[in-house]
């Protein structure tokens, strides 16, 4: 099972197509990229906001959203010092979805910029200029570009906005095109329009100056841009048409809005969001690393990340427990024989590693749990009383990666998925739909997460199994949803070839989307592996498989926790909960047994000592310990600690027992702070 990527991620638009160029040539490019980000609030400093809140996902009333980031603002946003994203009101930032007018400014920047681009370096050539989630972007082949440079090409483009030049529409022969790029000298040009296949060829033409071979859609006029709006941030190398083997182009990322207070606050999220970036968070805190020694993609876990994993697998094997699933603990390699049964050799070979030989014998790393569980149901024969039989696994897995796409914690080689299978009857299949999503609802909520954007995928054109059980799965799976009360979209053939299936996106403390849960039906691998059980006639039959995840995979979890929390982890989750602070050695042999008494009990606890108090409580709050238990003469004599939390400042004065027991209370009810 996969987790599909987060956000922001980039994809191609399918209804885009665009090629620049000054005022007597066409061209158009097959799309752009997009999928990331759905509608969402990012902070602002409240003299320049106006307050307003959109619906967060399809399963959240309007002020889902503003609730969420205040609900995890408590530990996710805040640093201490009253500075978490939580205490700011909010703007809502559209997105290329939501407003037809903002696409439209966004694909008339990607013009403006090529324009200004071609004036400034009349010997750059154009290529292909999409609208992206956050903006837009063109590739060039040109010399490199600097800082200046970008300076520059935004001063043409505040220029060109400034003459409020129309964009007028213009469709030609596909004969008239290629003589115009022909007549420009763009070989890439020309290459894009082989690849368009429908008649006649559309120009937009931005004034007398310049024009675009392209569908559209645009503004009337540049002057419908508020330039202030506009921002241009980064230049990066890129291959054409993504192969490395091709010419490497000049991409200039820019950003475009429909206001100047938009802008702001997106630029306030980019901050935002370096603030909380997991791999800084994991460094500065000492949670995990990749060792390039050993090898890219391959995560490393330190002392206080292993802990918190340690956490989340414990509550993790309980919860399924509870819900009577049976745990399993499978190889990490099989026969590669194994692997052509389940056809992952066929359909998925790229993303494995290279096969190694035992004995004369080929084995395979395995890039999925899928056909181990379903040899644990081999083993024996089943009846249909058996069912549901649900298993589950926290599986690591291997899968090819090249390195220029590794990211983090978001992107590796070797990742441990919650893998769990179900294999059921036709008539249970709804019931066991329901399962999951009550399930994935009380594993999501414990880290704050109750906000979602819901998909169900239908059958796609080309599949396995029978129109029946088609129907019957989705069918299951819409009521499953429906009878939860979650609304959902419809993605019309997006399903798997092999099943319909339901994937569900968190929102994160700055209402970024993360793909994390999915469900899903396989009419496939039961018939590739020839698994049956007997039923009441005695008679063998196919029992229906349902794939399942949660969490997705516990490494890009772990990063979206980091940057969900800033890094400021719940009590229930923090590597350590409590650091005893003597305000002298001579309190140091009691801290000491308290800590003992403390770690006895569950609580993970240390002492900290040889600063000055004032020393030692920054450095506490810099690690961010949810407590510190400060000691001094009065205390040791009165066997008692004076609390601090770094949420909710002084506590007081308290005997070991109660704080103890107070702490056993706030982990039990995942609460932030005592």
């Amino acid at each position: 099972m996969a987790a599909a990527v987060s956000a922001p991620l980039l994809r191609f638009h399918h209804h885009h197509r665009c090629l620049l160029r000054h005022s007597s040539s066409p061209r158009r490019y097959p799309a752009g990229f997009s999928r990331g980000l759905s509608s969402v609030s990012f902070g602002l400093p409240r003299s320049t906001t106006t307050a307003a809140r959109s619906t967060a996902s399809p399963s959240a009333p309007s002020a889902a959203a503003a609730e969420a980031t205040d609900a995890a603002s408590a530990q996710a946003g805040s640093d201490g010092k009253g500075d978490g994203i939580g205490e700011e009101e909010r703007v809502v930032l559209p997105t290329n979805e939501s407003s037809d007018r903002l696409l439209r400014i966004r694909h008339t920047c990607a013009h403006v910029m090529a324009m200004a681009v071609q004036k400034l370096f009349p010997n750059s050539k154009v290529t292909i200029g999409p609208w992206i989630d956050n903006g837009f972007y063109y590739d060039f082949d040109m010399e490199p570009l600097t800082d200046k440079d970008l300076k520059r090409i935004k001063k043409e483009m505040d220029r060109i906005i400034r003459k409020n030049l129309p964009l007028v529409r213009e469709e030609v022969s596909r004969e008239e095109a290629q003589k115009r790029i022909e007549a420009l000298n763009e070989p890439y040009k020309l290459e894009i329009l082989e690849g368009i296949k429908e008649d006649p060829i559309t120009i937009y033409h931005i004034g007398e100056e310049w024009w675009d071979l392209c569908a559209g859609p645009h503004v009337e006029s540049t002057g419908k841009i508020d330039r202030r709006a506009v921002e241009l941030e980064s230049v990066a190398g890129a291959y054409w048409r993504g192969d490395e083997s091709n010419q490497m182009l000049q991409r200039i990322y820019g950003t475009a809005w429909e206001t100047e207070d938009q802008l702001k606050a997106y630029i306030h999220f980019k901050e935002e969001a370096k603030r909380r970036d997991h791999r800084r968070l994991g460094l500065d805190l000492d949670l995990f690393s990749i060792q390039e020694d050993a090898g890219g993609g391959l995560v490393f876990w330190h002392p206080k990340g292993a802990i918190i994993r340690h956490v989340l697998e414990d509550s993790w094997k309980q919860i399924h427990l509870q819900r009577g699933y049976d745990l399993l603990y499978t190889p990490h390699v099989a026969k590669a024989e194994l692997w052509k049964v389940s056809g992952h050799i066929d359909f998925y070979k790229e993303n494995m590693y290279n096969q190694m030989d035992v004995e004369d014998e080929l084995y395979q790393l395995r890039p999925m749990n899928c056909p181990y569980h379903i040899l644990v149901y081999k083993r024996k024969l089943h009846s249909y009383r058996d069912f549901p039989i649900r298993v589950a696994e926290l599986g690591t897995v291997y899968r090819y990666e090249l390195s220029g796409s590794l990211h983090g914690l978001f992107r590796v080689r070797g990742f441990t998925q919650d893998d769990a299978h179900i294999f059921c009857l036709e008539d249970q299949i709804k019931d066991e739909i329901r399962g999951v999503l009550d399930l994935t609802e009380q594993i999501l909520g414990q880290f704050g997460f109750r906000y979602y954007e819901i998909n169900l995928s239908t059958r796609p054109e080309k599949s396995v199994g029978s129109d029946d059980i088609w129907e019957k799965a989705t069918l299951a799976l819409k009521d499953a949803l429906e009878d939860k009360g979650w609304e959902y979209k419809v993605d019309e053939g997006g399903g798997a070839f092999y099943g319909p299936k339901i994937d569900l996106k968190i929102e994160d403390a700055l209402g970024r989307k993360w793909q994390c849960s999915t469900v899903q039906v396989d009419f496939n691998l039961p018939e590739r592996f020839d698994i049956t059980y007997v039923n009441s006639n005695s008679e063998k039959k196919r029992p229906i498989m349902i794939h399942r995840a949660i969490l997705g995979s516990l490494e890009r979890f772990f990063g979206v926790l980091i940057e969900h929390y800033a890094g400021d982890f719940p009590l229930w989750l923090a590597p350590i909960q409590a650091r005893i602070l003597p305000v002298t050695d001579n309190e140091l042999q009691y801290c000491n047994e308290v800590a003992s008494e403390l770690k006895s009990k569950g609580i993970r606890a240390e002492v900290c000592h040889g600063e000055r108090l004032p020393k030692l409580i920054r450095n506490a709050e810099t690690k961010k310990v949810p407590l510190m238990a400060v000691v001094g003469p009065k205390e040791v004599q009165a066997r008692t600690l004076t609390i601090r939390s770094r949420h909710s400042g002084e506590i007081g004065t308290m005997p070991v027992d109660e704080f103890f027991r107070r702490i056993q209370l706030a982990i039990a009810n995942k609460s932030s702070s005592l």
